[in-house]
């Protein structure tokens, strides 16, 4: 059919008024993409029941254990936003290939580690493949859905599987390890990402930034390492008291990441949009999501190892009995975060999540070697609850407390922020903890044992249950009773101080966030808008 010029712009606009909306193909690649993101979830939490076996096969000391266990979650926070500005650079499908190559190859490496540090290496390599990962997934879901009320639900679902990730971690390392050895927690993620690198050419549609800054090779190693030092000094305290390698490590840290911020700030294209940071709104919600994930995840280290080492529960068990936590994050989440921000301003309900989660930790400060199931899973229960409303709200007044043009580097600001709460939780409470336990031990060191053996049981709970096989039954016992009397001491200390930072946290909260409205929906960067106006330009010019 022949158009007029008169006729052509008002059909052409008439079209571009309707955003192009997902069809099969779409839905399709966001099961793909929310599967990847189960396994990084998963491989945040998957370890805690492994840490026994691997206590006991590999031998590793309580600081080899502690980078064990975060080495992965600090190099996933570590190379985030680099990771996200080389995609916009290759190509971010590409990228998420690429990652999923590595990540595949660093799994079953990992999972035969004959030695501590080779398993660390491994996690380590692991955590960079993660990095090229998380960014791509959510990149690419802004990419293929366009519709505004598609694209908020394919980011729900996708929210809902790392989420999920994390419950499955702790349900499907349990029952591995039940029936096979601890590297099976690491074997499962090779299926998941040969899955990805067949269907994601077919499923996925690639996307490079038009804009996209340079590569900051010297800002990526600045940030990278300035976490470590400082994280090492810590930890070589908690195992052997300070020293001057120690003080180094906590002092230099800081001083790297300064530096870091300083370059950011004079580069016209900054990896880590620092001036986001003049809304006190949007620090204190970046800072509540950290500490929030900080108490959460650091604890969990605690909590696995008592239901296990202390209560005796075997993995599978000990997983089934972290469904009533899981049931209480997903209640308070989707159903009672949503329902009290109607009748109230964030910042108290921020600060009510906050309030319910200290008084989880009060409960878990009375735990003690001869504790039951039941105060351990109330105790539980109440601080994901709570937690979860937390990270529920600070993640939407995230984005929503910043410029549209600055929605993109508010959300990977606030992934980077979750991931390193977590890795810092566990570094930081399980140091006070190692500490603790030492301490503790040696104070209350059954007589006759050997002294070689009571340096073996002073490393971890682990390494104590080990040792006392190896002697008479009578000091074996006693032995071990020393050693879960000590954890059950370290778990009180650490539940009084991180429930004390929760405390403080929720007082400030309410303090720098009451006077932020209620936010609408979440703002459409201007690459979405790009994205969707070259998308819906091109289907109506199709249809002429």
């Amino acid at each position: 059919m022949f158009y007029t010029d008169v006729h052509l712009p008002c059909m052409f606009a008439a079209m571009t008024s309707v955003a192009v909306r997902a069809g099969r193909r779409e839905w399709c690649g966001l099961g793909v993409l929310v599967l990847v993101t189960l396994i990084i979830s998963m491989d945040m939490t998957v370890l805690s029941y492994a840490v026994p076996f691997i206590s006991a096969q590999l031998e590793p000391t309580s600081g080899q254990l502690l980078w064990i266990t975060d080495i992965y979650a600090f190099v996933l926070s570590g190379l985030l936003i680099p990771m996200g500005t080389l995609g916009d650079r290759i190509g971010r499908r590409l990228l998420l290939m690429l990652g999923a190559t590595a990540f595949a190859l660093a799994s079953a490496a990992t999972a035969y580690a004959s030695s501590p540090e080779m398993l660390i290496a491994g996690r380590a390599v692991m955590g960079a493949a993660g990095a090229t990962l998380m960014p791509s997934t959510m990149s690419l879901i802004r990419t293929m859905f366009h519709d505004e009320q598609q694209r908020r639900a394919a980011i729900g679902i996708w929210s809902s599987g790392f989420s999920l990730g994390g419950v499955l971690g702790l349900l499907v390392g349990g029952a591995l390890l039940q029936h096979f050895r601890w590297g099976s927690v690491f074997l499962i993620n090779v299926p998941v990402m040969v899955v990805l690198l067949a269907l994601a050419p077919v499923l996925l549609p690639e996307y490079r930034a038009p804009r996209a800054g340079r590569f900051d090779l010297l800002g990526t190693l600045l940030l990278f390492v300035s976490v470590l030092p400082a994280i090492w000094g810590i930890k070589q305290f908690a195992q052997d008291g300070w020293g001057w390698p120690q003080l180094a490590g906590v002092v230099i840290g800081p001083m790297l990441f300064v530096a870091f911020v300083l370059r950011e700030r004079r580069l016209s294209a900054p990896m880590l949009d620092v001036g986001l940071f003049r809304s006190p709104a949007f620090g204190a919600a970046v800072v509540t999501n950290l500490l929030a994930n900080f108490a959460l995840v650091g604890f969990m280290f605690l909590i696995t190892q008592f239901l296990q080492l202390v209560i005796g529960l075997q993995p599978f068990t000990a997983g089934l009995w972290s469904l009533p936590a899981a049931a209480a994050a997903g209640i308070a989440a989707a159903g009672l975060a949503p329902a009290l921000t109607r009748m109230m301003r964030h910042a108290y309900v921020i600060a009510a999540g906050l309030l319910v989660a200290t008084a989880g930790f009060a409960v878990l400060a009375q735990v003690n070697a001869g504790s039951g199931l039941a105060i351990v899973v109330t105790g539980h229960a109440l601080v994901s609850g709570g937690i979860a409303m937390v990270l529920t709200l600070t993640a939407e007044l995230i984005v929503t407390t910043v410029p549209p043009e600055r929605a993109g580097s508010a959300s990977g600001l606030s992934e980077t922020a979750s991931q390193f709460g977590s890795a810092l939780g566990v570094a930081l409470i399980g140091s006070l903890a190692a500490f603790v336990y030492r301490g503790d031990l040696a104070d209350h060191a059954p007589p006759g044992v050997p002294g070689s053996v009571l340096d073996a049981a002073r490393d971890t709970l682990g390494a104590a249950v080990a040792a006392a096989r190896q002697l008479p039954a009578t000091a074996g016992n006693a032995l071990t009773a020393a050693a879960r009397s000590a954890f059950a001491q370290e778990t009180r200390i650490a539940a009084l101080v991180v429930g004390a930072v929760l405390l403080f946290t929720a007082v400030v909260a309410s303090l720098l966030l009451r006077r932020v409205s209620r936010p609408g929906p979440p703002p459409v960067t201007e690459e979405e808008r790009s994205s969707e106006s070259v998308a819906e330009a091109g289907q109506s010019t199709t249809s002429v």
